[in-house]
């Protein structure tokens, strides 16, 4: 039999890679000549680094950046020498996680660090970016990344503006004369999973805003600002952001990317998919196992989970999730298309102790798994 293993990660306890192990190990013990196809997945979020590593086998460039506040600070991103691919996450350089509560105000907070990657990538010799931009700090519509690559916003004075989210609404002229001359010559991808337009009642401001420190009013403000930004992109460019599905992701950084690097977005996880090669090693598996540290609502709207059955429905392979905890209802667990699903863990205990039990739990449901298997065969 052929089994592919294909999961998410189990946030704080274990790798997809470790998740790959337990599972071939239990498998093994019931099917020993089983051929186990151990694929790690991620869908874009923490944890997606690790495993565009592994696929790319790339190696962490880091240089000086600026951080969402202007402040120097080191950053790292993958690069592939062989693949000539690089793997930039927007966090590493211009996310939240960068400033304390006190700081984090994205009406002046910028994306300038995020293009100051893309720059140095460039002049590594990337000619393909793969730019995720999970967990933003900035609400600037891309025009920070976009200034570190040569491109420059002006008032209605002619005077150079300041790439942050307060001056969205000053913008009258975008010049392009100075971009950076590898941009057109490198292809760009977004894992992006969210479909807010750029502004408007689910657009970036009122969406996101407040989580990063905008007031009421600044919402209505950085609104307004995304809303002028579009129309000068119209003037210059002849380019509609607004009817783009995730155009407003990290606050605007979906339509900039679009815009400035002519990337396309694309979900995160068909994009690990991809780079896994995963169309290729689905053929002959009798079946696909999956899982994550919870199944519940969110898994079902782009996340590895659901990746992975809409890939196995194409090839009419059944999907086995073995998952820390599942919280979804029979009949929401009958909708998602899984053949089996299990929660692995097996005895009452805190959640610390779970985390600590969770390779061996997870070999044993494996091995239960297999055992049923074995036990239909039979029959």
């Amino acid at each position: 039999m052929k089994f592919v293993v294909a999961p998410d990660k189990y946030k704080g306890s274990l790798t997809g890679q470790q998740f790959c192990e337990a599972v071939g190990m239990g498998i093994l013990k019931v099917f020993p000549s089983a051929e186990i196809v151990k694929k790690p997945l991620a869908d874009g979020g923490d944890g997606t680094i690790e495993v565009v590593k592994h696929y790319l086998n790339a190696v962490e460039i880091e240089t000086t950046v600026k951080d969402p506040i202007f402040r120097d600070i080191r950053a790292g991103y993958l690069f592939s020498n062989e693949k000539g691919v690089a793997f930039i996450e927007m966090s590493e350089a211009s996310g939240y996680k960068l400033l304390s509560k006190e700081e984090l105000h994205c009406m002046e907070a910028t994306s300038l660090g995020t293009g100051e990657l893309i720059a140095h990538a460039l002049d590594q010799g990337a000619k393909e970016i793969i730019l995720g931009i999970g967990g933003s700090a900035t609400n600037d519509g891309g025009i920070g990344m976009a200034t570190a690559l040569g491109y420059q916003f002006l008032d209605g004075n002619g005077d150079v503006l300041s790439p942050i989210g307060q001056n969205l609404s000053r913008i009258t002229q975008i010049i392009t004369k100075n971009v950076h001359p590898k941009l057109k010559q490198t292809t760009f991808k977004v894992a992006c999973d969210v479909k807010n337009p750029l502004y408007g009642k689910d657009g970036a401001a009122h969406v996101y805003g407040p989580q990063k420190g905008a007031s009421p009013e600044d919402v209505v403000a950085l609104d307004k600002g995304l809303q002028n930004f579009a129309q000068v992109v119209q003037k210059t460019f002849g380019m509609d952001v607004q009817h783009i599905p995730g155009a407003g992701a990290a606050g605007g950084m979906g339509a900039g990317a679009v815009v400035f690097l002519n990337a396309s977005l694309i979900s995160g996880i068909d994009l690990i998919m991809e780079m896994a090669n995963f169309d290729e090693v689905m053929k002959d598996a009798d079946w696909i196992i999956t899982g994550e540290g919870q199944l519940d609502q969110q898994t079902l709207s782009g996340k590895t989970i659901a990746g992975v059955l809409k890939a196995a429905r194409d090839r009419n392979i059944p999907v086995a999730a073995l998952c820390g905890s599942v919280t979804l209802s029979m009949d929401e667990l009958e909708a998602t298309g899984l053949q089996y699903v299990t929660s692995i863990l097996n005895q009452v205990g805190s959640l610390e102790e779970a985390k600590k039990e969770s390779f061996k739990n997870l070999e044993m449901a494996s091995y239960n798994f297999a055992k049923l298997l074995q036990d239909t065969k039979a029959k």
